[in-house]
């Protein structure tokens, strides 16, 4: 079955969705002005400007945009949020922080969720990113997924496929395991011709944990264990120092052997200009490395780029019985790391019709497509009819039709718990708190500072020490709930 055929599979029977603007787009707010928190351009900050001009116009409202670095947000927000200030109506964030920023969280108006926009919303993001504790508080804007992609002009090439096969014993191709993609990342660093294998986000503040995330997926997202990758779901003790995570933190440390000079200070963004500069054979990242590479305009590989999904294991740790697990497949565990970015409004607005009708507008089908088919704006397909719509995708003018395909597959096929066991970011109150201790613990065992089990020990410690601080028992509740898992008896 060709990608195409199975694509259309994917989505046989689902209904013809309107792409007409949602209906409470007709809330007055004439005359009236919202403040909009953002992460810094181009990523995500870039579209919120962009439709903030255009809701103006469509309105006669004012739609003020500030925005910060990355690692500003969460403090910036919180401060606001906590302090009973109307700082901000409307702040575009990271699913995980929901369970701290809950409490001071409007819920989205009842007119809004539902017809054709709210059904085209892929359940995954609908269902789960976007509730927390019963109450809808948040508008996905994002759709985010780890996945692979890898230079068809290097893994294509007849003398390139009989030197890796010479070596490794097996045909050169996307890998499937993990032990795959480091005997490519090995094959193609050539530093001598300015080519690295591979390259991922390694520093402090810069997206670093949710690479390395990716890699403890694969050995700790035990399909038959949900939600136990990163805490035991029955008592909360942290799992982080098993020996899936070892492996997971061995192979993280390994990726940045293979990654040009000065990787280890580089984001999420650094890796997309490496790939799309051709410094690299392959990366995994969100789907924004996909549409930046295959734009001729930004990218010395357009024509030549292939889609993977990430790669997985047949080994992976079960914390039950303290063993590895063998299975007699690979199972891939597509790591849904920080869950797309979601726009909320904070109870303290008092614009909330209007900051509403702003997130609306700015998630709407025509805008959103517009946005997931244009490379470095940061948005990746969440509504069914971003994976649906080719022919958007072909006008662009930057995908091919068989790049296209095969993108969107993969995109799809990573967020669909039928195909893959699909692992789900954590979300818990005081989620910055733990990635806080778990970066810098990151960071020394990637400069060689400590070694990787001293990293993930004191992760471990300060984990169990964080938990209890904030109360056991009620962060249980909130991790279980977050991992779709029912209230313990």
């Amino acid at each position: 079955m060709s990608i195409r055929t199975r694509l259309s599979a994917l989505l046989a029977g689902a209904a013809v969705l309107a792409l007409a603007v949602p209906t409470h787009a007709a809330v007055d707010c004439k005359g009236k002005q919202i403040t909009i928190g953002t992460f810094n351009p181009p990523f995500i900050g870039g579209p919120a400007i962009a439709h903030a001009k255009t809701w103006e116009e469509k309105t006669g409202g004012k739609a003020n945009v500030v925005t910060f670095p990355f690692g500003e947000l969460y403090p910036k927000y919180m401060t606001a949020l906590v302090s009973g200030q109307n700082a901000y109506d409307v702040i575009m964030y990271a699913p995980a922080w929901q369970g701290d920023f809950a409490p001071y969280l409007s819920e989205m108006p009842p007119e809004i969720r539902q017809g054709a926009a709210w059904e085209d919303i892929a359940p995954i993001y609908r269902e789960r990113l976007m509730v927390w504790d019963g109450r809808v508080v948040a508008q996905t804007i994002d759709g985010d997924v780890h996945s692979g992609t890898y230079r068809k002009d290097l893994f294509g090439d007849p003398k390139e496929q009989a030197a890796f096969k010479a070596k490794y014993g097996y045909d050169l191709a996307p890998p499937q395991t993990w032990e795959q993609y480091y005997d490519i990342a090995e094959f193609f660093t050539r530093p001598d011709e300015g080519l690295w294998g591979t390259a991922e986000a390694f520093v402090r503040g810069g997206q670093q944990f949710w690479f390395f995330f990716s890699h403890a997926a694969a050995y700790t997202n035990h399909p038959d264990n949900p939600g136990s990758m990163f805490f035991d779901p029955e008592t909360m003790d942290a799992q982080t120092s098993n020996p899936g995570w070892l492996k997971a933190l061995e192979d993280y440390i390994r990726s940045s052997k293979y990654a040009p000079p000065g990787a280890l200070n580089w984001n999420s963004g650094d890796i997309r200009t490496a790939f799309a500069g051709g410094q690299v054979a392959m990366n995994f990242d969100w789907g924004d490395t996909g549409t930046i590479s295959v734009d001729p305009k930004q990218s010395k590989v357009a024509g030549n780029v292939g889609f993977f999904v990430l790669p997985g294991s047949d080994t992976i740790w079960n914390y039950k019985t303290g063993k590895w697990d063998k299975f007699d497949r690979v199972i891939h565990s597509p790591f849904m790391a920080y869950g797309g970015w979601v726009a909320s409004v904070p109870a303290t607005s008092q614009e909330q019709a209007c900051a509403w009708d702003y997130i609306a507008w700015y998630a709407s089908p025509e805008n959103s497509m517009k946005d997931v088919t244009t490379g470095g704006t940061g948005i990746n397909p969440y509504r069914l009819s971003h994976f649906r719509n080719i022919d958007a995708w072909l006008a662009a003018g930057t995908f091919t039709r068989e790049e296209a395909e095969n993108y969107l597959e993969v995109q799809l096929a990573s967020i669909d718990p039928e195909r893959n066991n699909v692992a789900l970011d954590m979300r818990l109150p005081g989620y910055f708190q733990y990635t806080e201790v778990l970066e810098i613990e990151l960071s020394k065992a990637l400069a060689g500072e400590v070694e990787p089990q001293e990293a993930l020990d004191t992760i471990t410690a300060e984990w169990n020490r964080l938990t209890d601080e904030l109360g056991r028992d009620k962060q249980l509740a909130a991790y279980r709930a977050s991992m779709g898992l029912p209230p313990l008896e």
